[in-house]
C-alpha cells in the first residue's frame, strides 16, 4: 500500500461518501468497465463539468479493484454485486475486487513548494517509483530509470499488469507556472507512460477539458472520450437522475427534524442540464448540500462566480448581450457545440464562448432543439449578479440596474415612474424590445424586474390561449406582497388586470382548504399595457388582497 500503488486515499473518500445518508449507488458503472480490461479498448476518459460528481467515481473505482485492500464491506448490497448491470460479459464481481495493481493519480494534487513543473511531474513520477520499489523489493528497481521502463520491466519479469485510475487529469493547465511547453511535456509523459504499453491492463481519466482534442498530434489518441454533450454512453453515472434525487428528498423527510427543501425547489434550483441522451441531471454536489443544510440556496462555490461567466464573454459582449437577455427570461439560444473552443485561450466567436460555457457547466446544451440555456436557479443567480456588476455589457446591464427601481415602483403603486422605466427600456436599440414575441416581452419583463429574484420567486405562467406574457411573483417571504403581472399589446392595463381576474391567478396565493393562507401580504394585480401606434405605456396596480 502505498502513496500511488493501492493508495488507501480512494478507499477512505469512496467509504466517507458510500456511508453519507445521501448517497446515491453507481456502482453499475463497473460493470461497464470489466468488460474492457486488457483489450484494446481500454482507455476511457470521462470529461464532465465540475461538481459532476467524476471525483467520486475515480474514487469508486479504484477502491473496488486495488490490491492490498478488503472492499467487501464497503461494496457489499450495492449494484456491483447484484448481477452485471449493463455488461456485455459475464463475469463475478469478486475475481475483480481486490485483485488488481491499481496506480491512483490526483492530478490536482501540488506539492509544497512547487514552482515548476519539473516540481510538480517529479513529486508524481518519483513518488509511483517508490511505490514500486517497495512493492518489488526482490527486483532492485533502478529508480534512475524512466517509469514506463521500470513499469515494462515488471511485466516481463513478473506478468503484472496496472489498471490507472486518473482524476482531474486537466488540472495541470490551471495552474501559474504552465506554459505552452510544460503543456507539451505534460501530453507526452501521459504518452510515454500509457499509450501502446503492455502493462497497462486500463485507464481511467476524468476531467473538464476534452483529452482527446487538446492536442493536434496523436499523443492521447488512444483515449475514448465520453462527455455530456455529445456521448451517451456513461451519461447516467454523472450527475443525479429525476428518480435518485426523489430517494433522496424521501430519506431527507424521513430524516430530517423540521425539513424546509421541497422536491419543487430541488428541481427548480438543480435540475436542468441534459445529457446527448436528452436526459435532464441535477448538479449532485449542490442536492447534496441542499438537504444537508436543510436550505436552498447557491452552493455554486468558486471564487467571483459572476466574474467567471463573464470571462467567456468579455471579447464579445456585443454579439451576446441579446442572447444573455433572452436566456435570463428562460429562452434557449440556437448554437453548435464545439469541444475544440474550450482550450481556446481567447473566446471570440459566439460558437467558442457558448461551447466553453457548456464544458465547463455554465450552460446546459439540448441536443434536440440544438440550443443552449442557462440550466437551472442556481446558474440563473449567477448571470443576474453579472448583469449587475459589468457596465461593458451594455444595455441588459442598464435595464437591470434600474430594476430595483422598478420594483419599489411597482410596490408603491407609482405607475408613471414604471411607464418611464418601460418606456427606456423599449427605446433601447435592442431587438428583442420589438414586442415582436412572446419570448421579447419575457426578456423586457425579466430585465426591468430582475431585482426581484433577490426576493421573489418569478415564474413565467403558460399562455394557454390567451393574453401575451404572464407573470407570478411568489415572495419568499410569507408577509411580503405578491404580484400578479400581465403586458399586453395595443390593449389597455385595466384590461390587462381584467384578464388577472379571469384567470384567478390569486388562488395561487392560497392555502388549500382548511389550511392558513400561503402568503399574507398585498396580493398586487400588475397591468402594462403598449401601443403600437403611439408606442407608449401605460400601468396599473391595483390591490386585489389588503
Amino acid at each position: 500500500m502505498g502513496r500511488f500503488l493501492n493508495s488507501i486515499i480512494p478507499y477512505e473518500a469512496y467509504r466517507r461518501i458510500a456511508n453519507s445518508r445521501y448517497f446515491v449507488d453507481k456502482t453499475a458503472l463497473l460493470s461497464e468497465l470489466v468488460p474492457a480490461l486488457d483489450l484494446e479498448e481500454r482507455y476511457f476518459c470521462i470529461t464532465r463539468p465540475r461538481r459532476f460528481g467524476k471525483s467520486v467515481m475515480a474514487h469508486m473505482i479504484a477502491a473496488f479493484f486495488e490490491k492490498d485492500m478488503d472492499s467487501s464491506t464497503l461494496f457489499e448490497g450495492l449494484e456491483i454485486t447484484k448481477g452485471n448491470i449493463g455488461s456485455s460479459i459475464d463475469f463475478d464481481y469478486k475475481d475483480h475486487m481486490n485483485q488488481h495493481q491499481v496506480i491512483f493519480i490526483d492530478f490536482s494534487t501540488v506539492p509544497e513548494q512547487c514552482r515548476s513543473y519539473q516540481d510538480y511531474i517529479s513529486s508524481i513520477s518519483t513518488g509511483i517509483k517508490d511505490d514500486l520499489a517497495e512493492a518489488y523489493p526482490e527486483l532492485s528497481i533502478d529508480q534512475m530509470q524512466s517509469l514506463w521502463d521500470i513499469l515494462t520491466n515488471i511485466f516481463q519479469k513478473t506478468g503484472d499488469r496496472f489498471l490507472f485510475v486518473m482524476d482531474e487529469w486537466d488540472a495541470l493547465f490551471h495552474m501559474p507556472f504552465v506554459q505552452k511547453k510544460e503543456k507539451d511535456a505534460y501530453l507526452l509523459f501521459l504518452k510515454m507512460m500509457l499509450k501502446d504499453r503492455v502493462y497497462v491492463e486500463f485507464a481511467y481519466m476524468t476531467g473538464v477539458l476534452p483529452i482527446a482534442k487538446y492536442s493536434s498530434g496523436s499523443e492521447l489518441n488512444m483515449f475514448t472520450e465520453y462527455d455530456m454533450t455529445i456521448t451517451e454512453r456513461f451519461s447516467e453515472y454523472f450527475g443525479f437522475l429525476d428518480t435518485e434525487v426523489d430517494h433522496l428528498h424521501e430519506i431527507y423527510r424521513n430524516t430530517q427534524k423540521n425539513p424546509n427543501v421541497t422536491r419543487e425547489e430541488l428541481r427548480i434550483w438543480y435540475d436542468g442540464y441534459y445529457t446527448a441522451a436528452g436526459h435532464r441531471l441535477y448538479n449532485p454536489r449542490s442536492v447534496v448540500n441542499a438537504l444537508v443544510n436543510n436550505q436552498i440556496r447557491n452552493y455554486w462555490t468558486s471564487s467571483g462566480p459572476y466574474d467567471e461567466i463573464f470571462y467567456y464573454i468579455r471579447h464579445n459582449v456585443d454579439e451576446i448581450q441579446d442572447d444573455l437577455a433572452l436566456m435570463i427570461a428562460g429562452a434557449g439560444v440556437e448554437t453548435r457545440v464545439q469541444e475544440y473552443a474550450a482550450v481556446s485561450q481567447e473566446l471570440n466567436t459566439k460558437v467558442e464562448i457558448y461551447s466553453a460555457m457548456v464544458i465547463y457547466g455554465l450552460l446546459t446544451y439540448e441536443t434536440a432543439s440544438g440550443c443552449v440555456f442557462i440550466p437551472n436557479r442556481e446558474l440563473m443567480h449567477q448571470f443576474d449578479q453579472m448583469l449587475l456588476s459589468h457596465d461593458s455589457l451594455g444595455y441588459v446591464h442598464r435595464l437591470a440596474k434600474i430594476s430595483a427601481k422598478m420594483l419599489k415602483a411597482t410596490l408603491d403603486r407609482d405607475t408613471d415612474t414604471m411607464a418611464e422605466i418601460l418606456q427606456y427600456a423599449h427605446n433601447t436599440e435592442s431587438p428583442i424590445l420589438s414586442y415582436n414575441s412572446e419570448i421579447e416581452l419575457s426578456a423586457v419583463v425579466n430585465l426591468v424586474y430582475l431585482a426581484a429574484r433577490d426576493r421573489y420567486r418569478v415564474e413565467r405562467e403558460d399562455k394557454s390561449g390567451r393574453g401575451y406574457v404572464d407573470f407570478i411573483f411568489y415572495p419568499e417571504k410569507k408577509n411580503a406582497d405578491a404580484i400578479l403581472l400581465e403586458l399586453k399589446i395595443d390593449h389597455t392595463p385595466e384590461e390587462a388586470i381584467a384578464q388577472i381576474k379571469d384567470k384567478d391567478y390569486i388562488l395561487r396565493f392560497q392555502g388549500k382548504l382548511g389550511e392558513h393562507p400561503k402568503y399574507t401580504g398585498r396580493i398586487l394585480a400588475v397591468g402594462i399595457g403598449y401601443s403600437r401606434t403611439t408606442k407608449e405605456h401605460c400601468c396599473k396596480v391595483e390591490v386585489l388582497k389588503p
